[in-house]
């Protein structure tokens, strides 16, 4: 009678010696410990500069300070709900102001994408030359401050201060920048002129990272400079490309200095030009911090949804790409 060997049982890390588990256990607790304090900065941050404010504000945005006894009593702050935001969204100013920065992110958004993408192209095509030259000079604006920079194009804007309007003036060109339809463009121009030499950096950075060869591949199968570009190159730098769209997109939303600055010679742009413009005037002109909480909550709100939902399309876009 022949009896056939028990099968051999597969080999566990639970079988494995005590002291080899012991040193795996060791290893992921440093591991463990090594990730924590490398993110303890970002969360100390995290949580005083963003969650820490976000939690007054929604909690300012439920109380208001009110008179009772019609008005002559002494003032006291009371719960009110949701009241102010009921006031904020149907407030036609705040709603006009968001209509505004909507208006504003549908022009500044392309303009900056394209325009940063299209220098870093050129750039690294090597047409250009003394490149590092060029590069400090297209980022050079964005070292001046914003309120400088507004500043030097309010000159530059004002009639009878401004070379360049009295140069047109002489070819019979009377344009108005601070008008009722180009005061929008105007601000555009500013923000343009400060942040595109600092993206271009951004996507100048990426394409450094292509692979040479998939370039010299594109050449040698007869893509000329500017088909390389935006089939080979532009493709290849996409995360760079939607990184910068979202951060000027949440940059956008929070429009304040420009106009602030160009309201004191336009009267196009009143206190509540933009979101942040109404949540400065509620909070500091009309002393009413729980509406101006409210805004706030509501234009974080915005924000957010509006960078989920760019995440979320660039997402399925990829996804498609690749299929």
């Amino acid at each position: 009678m022949t009896t056939t060997a028990p099968p051999a049982r597969a080999t566990r890390t639970d079988d494995a010696p005590v002291p080899a588990r012991r040193a795996r256990t060791r290893a992921r607790r440093r591991e463990h410990m090594a990730c924590g304090v490398l993110m303890t900065p970002f969360l100390i941050l995290l949580v005083t500069v963003f969650l820490i404010p976000v939690g007054t504000a929604v909690w300012l945005s439920f109380f208001s300070d009110d008179q009772p006894g019609l008005g002559f009593g002494p003032e006291e702050t009371v719960f009110v709900g949701l009241r102010s935001y009921t006031a904020v969204l149907t407030d036609p100013t705040f709603l006009g102001s968001l209509g505004t920065v909507a208006l504003y992110c549908l022009i500044y958004i392309p303009l900056m994408v394209i325009g940063a993408l299209a220098l870093a192209l050129l750039l690294d095509s090597g047409v250009v030359r003394l490149r590092a030259w060029a590069q400090l000079g297209l980022f050079l604006p964005h070292a001046v401050p914003g309120i400088i920079a507004a500043l030097i194009w309010l000159y530059l804007y004002t009639p009878g201060l401004s070379p360049v309007v009295d140069v047109l003036s002489k070819g019979d060109i009377h344009i108005d920048f601070l008008g009722v339809n180009t005061v929008l463009p105007s601000i555009v121009n500013i923000a343009l002129w400060s942040n595109l030499g600092y993206n271009m950096v951004i996507f100048y950075a990426a394409l450094q990272a292509v692979p040479r060869e998939v370039i010299e591949a594109a050449v040698v199968d007869g893509a000329g400079p500017v088909r390389t570009a935006l089939q080979v190159k532009a493709p290849l730098v996409r995360s760079s490309i939607v990184m910068v769209a979202m951060f000027t997109l949440i940059w956008a939303m929070q429009l304040f200095t420009e106009p602030v600055l160009l309201s004191q010679s336009s009267p196009m742009i009143n206190s509540r030009f933009s979101p942040s413009m109404y949540i400065y005037d509620a909070a500091f002109t009309r002393n009413n911090y729980g509406l101006a909480a409210a805004a706030s909550v509501i234009l974080l709100l915005c924000t957010v949804a509006l960078s989920y939902g760019v995440t979320r399309w660039t997402n399925r876009s990829q996804k498609e790409a690749a299929r």
